[in-house]
């Protein structure tokens, strides 16, 4: 079977979460015969593919992005052709031009929708691209949420409970490189160990203004692993608020993000809206058994991280939670340990990439 998978960017040109989730259900569906392709934007002059262990990967130059929408005639023009090739068309909401793209696509192949998120930002073109978005998501044939949480708590998949079905995101260990002794050795004469560690990309719903004022005055040290559009204010205010305990790491390739998970003390997600909807970085960091901290959010960071069970859960927005339960970790090597303990048992019961690639070939239709 080809599945022919959409979305606004991919590996290697930007390396957030719905990439990676991407590229696991790619390999995890291989057993079960079925071959990936994948088209993307990328900032280019002209389309060129790569031949990746997961897929084949078509890259269309970005035109122009209007609120973090990509888009591109040269994709618009070539899209048919990629639909003809497949059989099922696995779209990754949301990406509004994918909507549109849809309207070119004559072919009745088999769609499916993976949602990673509500529109939360844009609300004023949300109202624009509604009756689009709608239309979109009426006519695929099957949507798929990747937590419980937030099934149950999207207005926008509420509409269309009949379709919707719960894939949770699963990860494959062996896809991840091996943080080797010598990388370990180096990444600790450099950053040291017992620091506190995000990892993702510097966007405005990360929550790390919260986090870096929860760092005030306390005598930990913090890592900040990742680029993003933030990056710049962020930097500002931790100059501001004279934080000498917290560092910019910038982009960090696979073997150092291992070693800096192995590392560290525990990893936090601070994101405090809806935007966050599932969290990659927290699945990554319960697979390298690390207590988490994250915020109640209504989405899939409290699928994944159970408070008093894998780590700590605070209230969004508010640095004191923030630092009371960095604190915490701090303080207790015992608790940490037993934090991580329990995130990765629950990382084994419920979030292995073979069950993910299981239930998506179900629903393409290799298995019965």
């Amino acid at each position: 079977m080809k599945v022919l998978h959409l979305y606004r960017t991919y590996l290697p040109d930007t390396q957030g979460g719905v990439e990676e989730v991407i590229r696991q259900i790619c390999l995890s569906t291989q057993p079960h015969g079925v071959v990936s392709r994948v088209v993307c934007l990328a900032r280019r002059n002209s389309m060129d593919t790569l031949q990746r262990p997961e897929a084949e990967v078509y890259r269309y130059p970005l035109n122009i992005e209007v609120a973090s929408c990509g888009i591109s005639i040269q994709a618009l023009k070539s899209i048919e052709k990629h639909a003809e090739w497949a059989d099922v068309i696995n779209f990754h909401f949301p990406w509004p031009f994918a909507d549109f793209i849809d309207l070119f696509i004559k072919s009745n192949k088999r769609k499916i929708v993976t949602y990673h998120s509500d529109i939360i930002r844009q609300r004023a073109l949300l109202a624009v691209y509604r009756p689009l978005m709608d239309r979109f998501l009426r006519g695929v044939d099957s949507i798929i949420a990747t937590s419980p949480e937030y099934a149950k708590s999207s207005q926008v998949l509420s509409r269309f409970q009949h379709k919707v079905s719960v894939v949770p995101i699963g990860l494959d260990e062996r896809s991840y490189p091996q943080a080797g002794s010598l990388n370990l050795k180096s990444a600790k004469e450099k950053y040291g160990d017992g620091f506190f560690l995000f990892v993702g990309m510097l966007r405005y719903y990360k929550g790390l203004d919260y986090l870096l004022e929860a760092m005030v005055g306390v005598d930990f040290k913090l890592l900040i692993a990742g680029q993003g559009p933030e990056e710049s204010k962020l930097k500002h205010k931790a100059l501001k608020l004279g934080l000498k305990n917290t560092h910019f790491l910038g982009h960090v390739d696979d073997e150092l993000k291992a070693s800096l998970m192995i590392l560290s003390r525990a990893v936090i997600l601070p994101s405090h809206v809806r935007s966050e909807a599932f969290g990659v970085s927290l699945l990554e960091a319960a697979m390298y058994g690390k207590p988490l901290v994250s915020c109640e959010i209504e989405t899939g960071t409290t699928f994944i991280n159970k408070d008093s069970e894998t780590g700590i859960v605070v209230p969004p927005a508010q640095p004191e939670k923030l630092k009371q339960a960095l604190q915490c970790l701090h303080d207790s090597v015992e608790l940490s340990d037993q934090y991580g303990q329990g995130a990765r048992k629950r990382f084994e019961q419920l979030f292995q990439a073979k069950a993910m690639g299981r239930d998506y070939a179900k629903i393409y239709g290799c298995l019965s």
